[in-house]
């Protein structure tokens, strides 16, 4: 059963009825105890780090995924909720993220080349750095949907897959059972539904 943290950030409706879709069993919620109980988490996010980063210290949700991801409980960031695992950002001023995986958030901008576009909306194929559970169901060159300003970095060691985006941006990464998607599998069509439906087969511990 998949769990979908729910702490006033993200799109809940879609990526739900995504895995509903791919008939996965889902609940959304933002207490903690029930989080202990589901076999892997999903931590979506939209908006801006600072406020997300507090909801979830507010809420205690961000020390509860810290102990459920220690423990080897596999968990999934998307979008912001992939930049939150991180160590910091540097979305106008400096902000502390979960510290799961070694690196920072910055923008995108210091990198792609005068004249595209910031954000990066839209579709945009993915380069496999190296093999990742959650791209099992997944080819070269694939296509996935973006939107975003910022993304990882310093964390090369982590990076399971890049897009071109005038430059190299990171697409994905992972650090044992965690795992983050800078794109939006929720939207990315038949392909995204396979990365979900991939991470929903990890066992805690296994990754």
């Amino acid at each position: 059963m998949v769990g979908i943290v729910d702490y006033g950030v993200g799109n809940l409706f879609s990526l739900r009825s995504s895995l509903l879709a791919i008939g996965q069993d889902v609940f959304v919620t933002g207490d903690g105890k029930k989080l202990g109980k589901a076999d892997q988490i999903i931590l979506p996010g939209v908006g801006a780090f600072e406020d997300a980063a507090a909801k979830l210290r507010s809420t205690g949700l961000d020390e509860v995924l810290c102990r459920l991801a220690e423990k080897g409980k596999p968990l999934m960031g998307i979008c912001l909720g992939m930049q939150l695992l991180f160590e910091k950002s540097y979305e106008y001023g400096v902000h502390k993220g979960l510290g799961l995986i070694e690196g920072c958030v910055v923008p995108i901008a210091d990198f792609v080349p005068s004249g595209f576009k910031i954000p990066q909306i839209g579709w945009n194929s993915l380069s496999f750095s190296k093999p990742s559970p959650i791209f099992k169901n997944a080819k070269e060159g694939d296509f996935v949907y973006f939107v975003h300003s910022y993304q990882a970095f310093e964390c090369e060691k982590y990076v399971t897959a890049t897009t071109d985006y005038g430059a190299p941006i990171t697409a994905a990464v992972q650090k044992g059972n965690v795992f983050g998607c800078q794109f939006h599998p929720e939207k990315s069509g038949t392909v995204g539904l396979g990365i979900l439906s991939a991470f929903a087969e990890l066992k805690e511990g296994l990754c």
